[in-house]
């Protein structure tokens, strides 16, 4: 994955976009530190498509069909308020 600094990336931002579309996700630092990166749309789409919805996701958890809890029969201790 190539980097870019941030000022780089502004000047050439046609050229960036367009190595993004050829050669993959292009990182962008500012002050040496990464940034974001860009990528295609198509790599985008994909990676999103790749997550499961919140409602899958939950589902996907372990069973809970036999979960059984032991309650405790003490009732506490006298307060006198």
């Amino acid at each position: 994955m190539a980097t870019w600094r941030i000022n780089e990336a502004k000047s050439r931002f046609s050229e960036l976009i367009r190595c993004a579309e050829k050669a993959g996700p292009q990182m962008i630092s500012r002050h040496g530190v990464e940034s974001v990166v860009v990528v295609s749309v198509e790599e985008f789409r994909s990676l999103q498509a790749a997550q499961p919805s919140f409602k899958d996701y939950l589902l996907s958890g372990p069973k809970l069909d036999d979960f059984e809890t032991i309650r405790s029969r003490d009732t506490g201790r006298d307060v006198d308020l």
